[in-house]
């Protein structure tokens, strides 16, 4: 029995019967076809009716063993290119690619490679790195005592790109799979009560009062709060954040983890309105806005503004500041009033402008009531009423 060959590497037809090449347009029995898989195995394929269909089929075959091999010959390529390249260059070029990221971020990010990152990898080629390094690397971090939240930021950054270089087919398993990534402590997240944050919120000027207010009531950024505009009061109870006052380029900019013109609205207690009006009505405002530089308004409040009325006071030991709290800490407040009083964790994270709910959760959950003990109480109470 002859079996017609088509172009190399194709394969074959035939029928698995009596009747001669000649007959076969005409006999009853199916085409049978055969080729070499991708292992190099010869394989067999039956049932086809006509014989442009078992063409068809090894056509098709043939295009995906093509497709293949391209497709095997640039990850090759790729391995060969930034497998052997330093981390410093991968990571340079990585970074390129972050047109996403604020100007706020992208000095964020700069910071952690100059002071972390690179000064324990940027030698390192790409290929090299597997669990043991990037361990290793945390390892290096906690010798070095850097904080947790910058241990964990830095770890986010270096995880991010070499799950790029795992994209490109550098790695065959990922190389941060299994490790332990540094857990943010919810105890440096230190937080005034009620009463030490009336004390703080009057110990500086009317300006940094403004600040306090706004980042303890609506939980804005420091430089959010910088950038408070009039305008911004949408509704009576609603305020809209759509911009901060960039610390690297002290200029009004757009918000963190944000696009321009993107913003979150957010809830406006009536005595935090309060502040914003009396701050207006006894200072004025430029455009709206009501915090700028006092030796040139046409500029905006710097932050080193509220940075040395900061130290200032918790130099003086004259206000009761919790130990370990920094100016952030009034913001912390805000999340802690939130969540003691039963508002959901999706919400306030939204309100905080966080990047996903996950960043809240992993700051704040200390704040939830989550026991399974608590739960129960509750349950229990509801079923009995």
């Amino acid at each position: 029995m002859a079996a017609p060959k088509l172009a190399r590497g194709m394969g074959t037809f035939f029928k698995d019967c009596e009747h001669p090449e000649s007959r076969w347009s005409k006999c009853p029995h199916e085409y049978t076809i055969r080729y070499r898989n991708p292992a190099g195995r010869q394989t067999e394929e039956s049932g086809f009716a006509r014989q442009d269909r078992a063409i068809e089929r090894l056509t098709e075959i043939y295009n995906e063993k093509r497709a293949a091999s391209a497709r095997s010959q640039s990850k090759a390529e790729r391995i060969q290119k930034y497998g052997t390249m330093r981390f410093e260059e991968y990571t340079e070029e990585w970074k390129a690619g972050q047109r996403h990221l604020a100007v706020s971020s992208l000095r964020h990010l700069d910071s952690l490679l100059e002071h972390h990152l690179y000064p324990a990898l940027a030698s390192r080629r790409m290929n090299s790195f597997d669990h043991k390094v990037v361990d290793g690397f945390i390892r290096t971090m906690e010798r070095a005592g850097a904080g947790l939240a910058t241990q964990a930021n830095a770890f986010d950054k270096l995880r991010a790109i070499l799950l790029d270089a795992h994209r490109l087919g550098i790695y065959s398993e990922n190389p941060v799979a299994g490790v332990k990534p540094p857990q943010y402590d919810p105890a440096r997240a230190v937080i005034p009560s009620l009463e030490q944050l009336h004390a703080i919120r009057t110990a500086g000027d009317d300006a940094f009062t403004l600040i306090v207010d706004l980042m303890s009531g609506c939980g804005l950024r420091n430089g959010e709060a910088a950038a408070v505009n009039l305008k911004n009061i949408v509704a009576d109870d609603v305020y809209r954040v759509s911009e901060q006052v960039i610390l690297s380029t002290r200029r009004y900019g757009p918000l963190k983890h944000r696009k321009a013109g993107d913003y979150r609205d957010v809830p406006l207690p009536a005595r935090i309105r309060e502040t914003i009006e009396w701050y207006a009505e006894k200072y004025g405002t430029v455009d709206g806005y009501l915090l700028r530089q006092q030796t040139n308004p046409r500029q905006p409040y710097p932050h080193w503004g509220m940075d040395n009325q900061w130290r200032r006071i918790r130099a003086s030991g004259r206000v009761d500041i919790p130990e370990g709290m920094v100016l952030y800490g009034n913001r912390h407040f805000y999340a802690s009033n939130c969540l003691s009083n039963g508002i959901p964790i999706t919400d306030v994270a939204e309100w905080m402008g966080h990047k996903s709910v996950d960043v809240t959760f992993k700051i704040y959950r200390h704040l939830l009531p989550g026991s399974i003990g608590k739960a129960a109480q509750l349950l229990d109470m509801a079923l009995a009423a």
